[in-house]
């Protein structure tokens, strides 16, 4: 039985992660398709339901849904009932009484979408909700190293940034390590959350040690617009101790993964160089959002993988 809603990595477990990779594979296919879509969920209706700005998650969700010929329905908090009071809860209710078979929400506190997934009947896919979740994130991560890489075992993944803000470095923690990879978290300590238990990771300070024992270096950007305090003296420190420079960049191993969530402060934590180096695969990621991104509308919508295989849909 496929699963109802996408709120969190842990909820899937290494089968359903892998079951997506492999449902992503076929609609890769179909994205390089001179005509890119097919019927598989005609008739459905998706709604966004974005309290933050996006650009490569919406954009990617709107292009998969299209591709699978679902219709749409795009909800603009600023230009809604919100701006009047309404609440997110009877928002919901709104949409969902319109008659939605899914809602993809981002919102910047962590929980809500396990909030809207208990007051509808559609299902709900978490596009992002505070310092806490970004499954569909960590989904194309893992497809993209898998391309790279095959299985994910034994590797060494290190990620590097703004762990303490970031809901990407959560996820795909979590996402990693369940397909077998070792992952390591660099960051200064005014950047990691107060607490890592039950994070499934090693600690670092120095980005230098880590790098030559890493297959994948996973930068992120520093969130400033979510920090309250100054978290590092300037970044132009910040950038000598923990940004892939161009001095760093020549370390690197040749098959060593270059990889970002976007968007990229070039410059910062990651030189001009780095991000358009042939290792670096950070428009890889975004071609694959949309495809992994079709895989998840369809294992929650479309497709039963104990009645059906995906080529009898395609």
């Amino acid at each position: 039985m496929s699963p109802k809603h996408l709120l969190s990595i842990n909820d899937l477990g290494r089968d359903w992660i892998e079951e997506i990779l492999r449902l992503t594979e076929s609609f890769a296919e179909v994205s390089a398709r001179q005509i890119p879509k097919v019927p598989a969920l005609r008739g459905k209706n998706i709604a966004w339901l974005f309290y933050e700005d996006s650009t490569r998650t919406r954009l990617s969700f709107e292009t998969a849904a299209k591709r699978l010929s679902a219709d749409t329905m795009n909800f603009s908090v600023s230009s809604s009932s919100v701006n009047k009071g309404e609440s997110l809860r009877d928002t919901c209710l709104t949409i969902s009484a319109m008659g939605v078979d899914a809602i993809v929400v981002r919102h910047k506190s962590a929980g809500v979408p396990w909030q809207i997934a208990n007051w509808i009947d559609a299902s709900v896919i978490n596009a992002g909700d505070g310092w806490h979740q970004h499954p569909t994130q960590a989904l194309l991560d893992s497809y993209t190293l898998t391309q790279k890489f095959g299985a994910l075992d034994g590797r060494h993944i290190a990620i590097v940034g703004d762990i303490k803000h970031s809901r990407v470095a959560r996820s795909n923690i979590e996402a990693f390590t369940a397909l077998g990879a070792e992952v390591t978290v660099v960051a200064p300590q005014t950047l990691l959350p107060p607490s890592l238990e039950g994070w499934n990771c090693k600690v670092s300070h120095d980005l230098d040690a880590v790098l030559p024992t890493t297959d994948a270096v996973y930068l992120l950007r520093m969130q400033l617009e979510r920090q309250k305090d100054a978290l590092v003296p300037s970044l132009r420190e910040y950038t000598s101790r923990y940004g892939l420079t161009d001095e760093r960049l020549k370390r690197l191993g040749s098959e060593v993964v270059i990889m970002h969530p976007g968007p990229m402060n070039r410059g910062v934590e990651i030189s001009q160089a780095a991000a358009d180096d042939a290792r670096s695969v950070v428009t890889q990621q975004v071609a694959n959002g949309v495809s992994v991104r079709m895989a998840v509308l369809f294992l929650l919508l479309g497709h039963n993988p104990d009645e059906e295989t995906i080529e009898e849909t395609l």
